[in-house]
């Protein structure tokens, strides 16, 4: 074992929801905080400054998303897109419906704001069930858009096993029952090709290596919403836009799409390098669907192992890695994905490739991997079950 302080080369292979920043992306952040510090809603020349700089930044980021430069909006945060969105679109169609409907391995910030906005609304969260990839039914999904229905939600990609959702089919079915879809990509946007199949989009800079601190939402103009909260001029970023991160946002996404396709068809032979040897240790489930998934994820549980050892032990050996059990030390929760897909929920790694990942990193964490499982085994006193 080794010291994390120490001169051992470190790999990062938790590039989900925080990925390291794109050189793009960190130089347009410190250009924009020399530029576009000052308060875009002032008349004077640092205000415009600041307001051109976020004015590129929305249409940068519209051309991105297939969406209107006038469809963007920004939020301080990729959970506070999901909680603004699931409020807004459903308080638009109250009249309409009261219930939204959602999968059942949508991040937890959809689904609590789902169960925030039906709450206030006097309806109900319904939520459709997943087979064992963490993939909803289109047509299940489809039966729960009846009456009373003011929202659905479905993600694009989930970012904890990777399995793309059936978004076309379950589009078309919200359209033919008048109800607008909110598609969660912000673990798939900067990755894959966008979907286009949404009424309403939230996408994460910081997953796509962009400075966190903002949001991006896109909102059809056939689609209405109503603001919740106090008044503001930005309803959706109540105080205003963090410009700088805005910007950063929009440069960091043209920087990643530019060599998606690459991108893509490297690190897809990484995890399924990864896929393939891992199953060699005993006792190991490796979960998410092996082909419609995204390019970068990978995941696996192992039997008789304690996810928060077993990443502490990983970070020992100079590796960063994620954990889809939500264990803390204040909530001791199996990972709701997981326990929804109806897969092994503990003793669970996650790795999330980035551009900077190379085989060789790679190489050295198989090499380590058995290893680390059979400490953490031994430490627990299973290692001859």
């Amino acid at each position: 074992m080794t010291d994390p302080t120490s001169s051992t080369v470190r790999a990062y292979l938790d590039n989900a929801g925080g990925a390291r920043w794109h050189p793009a992306a960190r130089q347009a952040f410190l250009q924009a905080v020399d530029d576009g510090w000052a308060d875009p809603r002032r008349l004077h020349t640092e205000g415009r400054r600041a307001a051109a700089l976020l004015d590129g930044a929305r249409e940068a980021l519209a051309a991105g998303l297939g969406a209107r430069t006038e469809e963007i909006r920004f939020t301080p945060s990729h959970s506070a897109s999901l909680h603004q969105a699931t409020a807004q679109l459903s308080r638009a169609r109250r009249r309409s419906g009261r219930d939204v409907v959602v999968g059942a391995t949508e991040r937890a910030a959809l689904l609590h704001g789902a169960s925030h906005a039906t709450a206030a609304l006097g309806g109900a969260r319904r939520t459709v069930a997943v087979d064992r990839l963490g993939r909803v039914d289109a047509a299940t999904f489809a039966a729960e858009l009846r009456d009373g229905v003011a929202l659905a939600a479905l993600q694009h990609a989930n970012g904890e096993v990777g399995t793309l959702q059936p978004l076309p089919e379950v589009h078309a079915a919200a359209r033919e029952h008048g109800v607008p879809l909110l598609v969660d990509a912000g673990a798939s946007v900067g990755h894959v090709p966008v979907p286009e199949a949404w009424d309403a989009l939230a996408a994460d800079p910081a997953d796509w290596g962009a400075p966190s601190g903002t949001g991006v939402v896109a909102v059809r103009q056939r689609v209405r919403t109503v603001p919740t909260g106090p008044e503001d001029p930005e309803p959706w970023a109540p105080g205003g836009v963090n410009v700088p991160a805005a910007f950063a946002a929009a440069v960091g996404l043209q920087a990643v799409r530019q060599d998606l396709a690459v991108a893509d068809a490297r690190r897809r032979t990484l995890v399924d390098r990864i896929r393939a040897e891992v199953t060699r240790i005993p006792d190991v489930e490796v979960v998410g669907d092996p082909d419609r998934r995204l390019p970068h994820v990978v995941t696996f549980s192992f039997l008789y192992v304690d996810g928060e050892a077993l990443t502490t032990e990983l970070d020992r050996e100079g590796f960063a890695v994620g954990s889809g059990s939500a264990c803390t030390a204040g909530t001791l929760e199996p990972s709701h994905v997981l326990a929804a897909m109806g897969v092994l929920t503990h003793g669970n790694v996650r790795l999330a490739l980035d551009r900077a990942t190379t085989e060789q990193d790679v190489e050295r964490f198989l090499a380590v991997l058995p290893g680390a499982v059979a400490r953490v085994r031994r430490m627990l006193g299973v290692e001859d079950l």
